[in-house]
């Protein structure tokens, strides 16, 4: 899922090819994101259009041979002169006077043409790892370019995890390897592009890129006339805009030494990224959004807005708090801790930086929502659309859910840049802890984090590439922690140390267990209402609505819509059901995100958009069918309920940390999705609806714990 859409898009053509464009925003002034080399398409700026489009207008285009472009074989069209027509002809059709200019790498050459020779219609240029005749390439590099030589006969290297390195694989640098092994040769170059740690992500988001175009057209584009070291020179002394260089000094594609020639040829500034490969805006985004967002600035000509400080004696205690959408139970439990603070610090005021359906409920609670919400990339959305018939790869559905987090954690740092808060709490939000370690610098107020699981896990069938990657992005954050403790000033588990699985982090990495009782305090769980108050049944039921003598079952799937296919297996057992159980009431809670007028109610059935209390009817229940989240099942366990769950396929939360749990306290009793039908459904609503229970209690005092961890903080 795209964190943004186009606010509009069209073609032109020039030469004969059509090239695809895109605009978004409608601030000033425009910036204009070039393509690169035709190996990868527009594609590459997905972690700059969403924030850059929030403060300016954003315009971006595929060069020809890749994206929704044409893919012409004459090398011409992939020439100096062709390429800045392009560029002009988008911003003539996208009504573009003029225009901050942003080039990576190849696209460099363009942009210092249009710059000395357009002059007009540039307001400043930002180059990113420029590839310019000015500098020889890496030495490694260099030693093994054979453009028109034979395809070499080497190891393939398509593995995603692995990112090739040896200096002879250089080789695959040639038109023929180009032609007969273009896949391996993406997994090659991308690798060498992305030489950072933990950048399977980004390798496999290049390859995929990659494969939408062809060796022909890397060929014909390898053939296209490039400028030489004078000309660039030339443009170079003429240039009478400001310039802006970014470049890692681990550039395996492009040496850190060519922008130190821009840099004393332009008069520009170079910033050099430590550390840092070739394509430092999809590695390092949140720097390089930063940097590109502070140049374009400059050329604003409309008035800031006015602006208030205030006194640090003056400033009332401030929190802002980010609930997961990923599920409404963690809403329920943050609404109560939020409560429980309100003991300690009165005076406090929180702000919540949430998304629909989040935002529904804490609305209904009275609670503050952050303006900026708004802006939020909708997680919810994108994990329904990473959704198959009650099937969610929750790994894969987080890991690409990248682009998203990234927006959105650009929309925290906009909100905590303009107000001081005391202390950010951020429930399972994952944008925030991940970018936050990242840019530790960004970090100005006090920070807690929390979770009610630790630990990506492989489910069974993922094979090897799934159990090295869920062990890559695991190694990662415990580096995260060891190496910036100060950033987290809270981590705090959501249950006790017993609810925390034994599994290790992968293969060489510490036991999970073991890791969290050392970097974790525990909350115990919260279940976001007081078990006392539903423990008198009779008069819960009676405030209901529900008969003595009726057996009610309540199903439910959570605040997805990722559920909707349990829904319809469940509705459709009900006839079955009610043979079997005399008095049978089913009440179906679709929730905020699923239709309930695709489902047909009947008599005793009941479908439901969205029922306040929720906890209520699934304590006043004889029997609750769910999906397999943590909250709705330990509201069951708290309530004393018997309940069927239904753990989503490929959920590793759920199919492993969840079920861990629940056999812990002894609850609930789990089916499998595939073994679902009528019968056997009706079978077990029949054995399970009234059954008495003995689960393992759980304390109701959760959220005041996790208040008084936060409580110091203020």
């Amino acid at each position: 899922m795209r964190a943004r859409l186009a606010d509009s898009e069209g073609f032109v053509e020039r030469g004969g090819v059509k090239i695809h464009y895109e605009v978004h925003g409608t601030g000033g002034p425009t910036i204009l994101l070039m393509p690169t080399w035709t190996i990868i398409h527009k594609g590459f700026w997905k972690g700059q259009v969403p924030y850059l489009a929030r403060h300016f207008r954003v315009v971006t285009y595929d060069g020809p041979g890749n994206g929704r472009s044409d893919r012409p074989l004459d090398p011409a069209a992939y020439g100096q002169d062709a390429q800045v027509a392009y560029a002009l002809a988008v911003l003539d059709a996208t009504g573009t006077d003029r225009a901050v200019l942003v080039a990576l790498s190849m696209a460099a050459n363009w942009a210092l043409d249009l710059g000395a020779n357009h002059p007009s219609r540039v307001h400043g240029t930002v180059l990113i790892g420029p590839s310019v005749g000015l500098a020889p390439p890496s030495s490694e590099r260099a030693a093994h370019i054979a453009l028109s030589g034979p395809a070499p006969d080497v190891e393939r290297s398509r593995v995603p995890h692995v990112r090739p390195d040896p200096a002879e694989h250089w080789v695959k640098y040639n038109r023929e390897y180009w032609e007969k092994e273009h896949e391996d040769f993406l997994w090659f170059f991308l690798g060498q592009c992305f030489p950072e740690p933990h950048s399977t992500k980004q390798i496999e988001d290049g390859v995929c890129w990659g494969l939408s175009t062809n060796g022909q057209v890397l060929v014909a584009n390898s053939k296209a006339r490039m400028p030489d070291a004078d000309t660039l020179s030339d443009w170079c002394r003429r240039l009478a805009s400001p310039v802006l260089l970014i470049h890692g000094d681990d550039d395996r594609i492009s040496p850190l030494r060519r922008s130190e020639i821009l840099r004393e040829l332009t008069g520009g500034e170079l910033v050099t990224l430590a550390g840092a490969g070739h394509v430092p805006l999809a590695r390092d985004p949140v720097r390089v959004n930063l940097l590109i967002g502070e140049f374009a600035a400059r050329f604003r000509t409309a008035a800031p807005p006015p602006r208030t400080w205030i006194r640090g004696r003056h400033r009332p205690k401030r929190v802002l708090y980010l609930s997961s959408p990923i599920g409404l139970g963690h809403a329920r439990r943050d609404i109560a801790i939020a409560a429980a603070l309100r003991t300690h610090h009165p005076d406090v005021r929180i702000d919540w930086l949430a998304q629909h359906p989040v935002t529904h409920v804490l609305e209904r609670a009275g609670e503050h929502v952050h303006p900026a919400s708004a802006w939020l990339a909708n997680e919810s959305a994108h994990i329904e659309a990473e959704a198959g018939e009650h099937d969610l790869h929750c790994f894969e559905a987080l890991r690409r859910m990248d682009e998203v987090l990234l927006s959105n954690f650009m929309v925290f740092h906009d909100a905590v840049r303009e107000t001081p808060y005391d202390l950010v709490v951020g429930d399972e939000a994952w944008d925030v802890d991940h970018f936050l370690h990242e840019n530790p610098e960004l970090k100005r107020f006090a920070y807690a984090w929390f979770t009610d699981f630790v630990g990506y896990l492989p489910m069974p069938d993922g094979g090897e590439r799934e159990s090295l990657v869920t062990a890559d992005y695991n190694a990662e954050m415990i580096e995260h922690i060891a190496r910036y403790p100060r950033v987290r000033d809270r981590a705090i588990f959501v249950g006790d140390p017993d609810d925390v699985v034994g599994d290790a982090f992968g293969p060489g990495l510490p036991r999970i267990r073991d890791w969290t009782e050392q970097h974790y305090d525990f909350a115990g769980y919260v279940t976001g209402f007081d078990p006392a108050g539903v423990a008198d049944r009779a008069a819960l039921r009676a405030d209901l609505g529900y008969a003595p003598d009726e057996r009610v079952c309540v199903v439910t799937v959570g605040g997805s819509g990722v559920g909707e296919h349990l829904l319809r297996r469940v509705v459709g057992s009900f006839d079955a059901a009610a043979a079997r159980v005399p008095g049978l009431r089913m009440v179906v809670v679709t929730g905020p995100r699923i239709d309930p007028s695709s489902f047909r109610p009947a008599e005793r059935l009941e479908i439901r958009p969205f029922v306040p209390d929720l906890h209520r009817h699934l304590a006043a229940s004889d029997l609750a069918i769910v999906q397999g989240g943590l909250t709705t099942c330990m509201e069951l366990t708290a309530a004393g309920r018997p309940f069927i769950y239904v753990p989503l396929r490929h959920h590793f939360e759920q199919q492993i940390h969840v079920a861990h749990r629940l056999r812990r306290h002894g609850a609930g009793r789990r089916l499998d999705y595939d073994d679902i039908d009528p019968d056997t459904l009706a079978d077990a609503i029949a054995t399970e609806i009234g059954r008495e229970v003995r689960y393992r209690t759980v304390d109701g005092g959760g959220a005041t714990r996790a208040a008084g961890l936060l409580a110091d903080l203020l």
